[in-house]
C-alpha cells in the first residue's frame, strides 16, 4: 500500500522543518549568563546613544530586557583603530562576562578601506578571546544608497565562530521612523535594537 499524497507532503514538511531546526541549532552558541553577569556594550555613537537622552540608549534598554548589568562603553565618532586602543583598557577594568561589539560605521563614513576596518575588528575579537570573554558581533551597513551590512562582519563571524546580529541594525537604519538623523537611531530605534540583541542572546543560549 503506497503512502497517501497527504502523508508524503507531511513527511517532506517534517524533514524540511527538521533540517531548518538542525541548521539553527548548529550555529555558534554562548554560555548562559548568570543573574549577576555583566555585559560590556562597546562601540561608537550607536552604542553611546547619540540622538536620545541618557537612559534611552540600547544598552539601557538591554539591561531592562535581560535583567543583567549592561555597561555603556560607547564613544561617539570612534573608528575601529581608536576602538582597538581603548578596548583592552575596558576589558581589564570591567572583566565582563560578555562583550557586544558594534563598530565600523565611522570607518565606512570616512572611506577607510574595508580590509583595514576588518583587520582592526579582528584584533578586537582576538583581544576578547585572549581574556576568554565571549563576544556578540553586530554588523554595520556600508555607506551606499541601498544600505546592506558590510560583508566583513559575516566573514569575521565565520572565521571566529561568533554569534552575529547581521541584518537588524541595517533594517532599522533604513526606516526613517526609527532614526533621529541620517545615521543615528531614535528612542524607538535603540529600543528595537536592544530587543533584537535580547532575542539573539536567547536564541544563542546566553539567556
Amino acid at each position: 500500500m503506497h503512502p497517501s499524497p497527504i502523508y508524503r507532503q507531511f513527511t517532506r514538511l517534517t524533514i524540511i522543518f527538521s533540517l531548518l531546526c538542525l541548521q539553527a541549532c548548529s550555529g555558534p552558541k554562548l554560555e548562559p549568563l548568570a543573574a549577576d553577569a555583566e555585559i560590556l556594550a562597546f562601540g561608537d555613537s550607536l552604542t553611546y546613544g547619540k540622538g536620545v537622552n541618557s537612559g534611552e540608549d540600547y544598552p539601557a534598554a538591554l539591561a531592562e530586557l535581560s535583567g543583567r548589568y549592561v555597561i555603556n562603553a560607547g564613544v561617539s565618532g570612534e573608528t575601529t583603530a581608536q576602538g582597538l586602543i581603548r578596548l583592552g583598557v575596558q576589558l581589564m577594568e570591567h572583566s565582563p562576562d560578555l562583550l557586544i561589539l558594534l563598530e565600523g560605521g565611522n570607518d565606512f563614513l570616512r572611506n577607510t578601506p574595508p580590509d583595514v576596518a576588518k583587520a582592526n575588528l579582528a584584533k578586537m575579537i582576538e583581544l576578547a578571546n585572549s581574556y576568554s570573554i565571549p563576544l556578540l558581533l553586530i554588523a554595520v551597513p556600508e555607506k551606499s544608497i541601498f544600505l546592506s551590512p558590510s560583508d566583513i562582519y559575516e566573514e569575521l563571524a565565520e572565521t571566529y565562530k561568533l554569534v552575529l546580529l547581521n541584518n537588524e541594525l541595517t533594517e532599522l537604519l533604513k526606516s526613517p521612523k526609527m532614526k533621529s538623523d541620517t545615521i543615528h537611531l531614535n528612542q524607538a530605534g535603540y529600543r528595537a535594537l536592544a530587543e533584537a540583541i535580547h532575542l539573539k542572546l536567547i536564541e544563542s543560549g546566553a539567556l
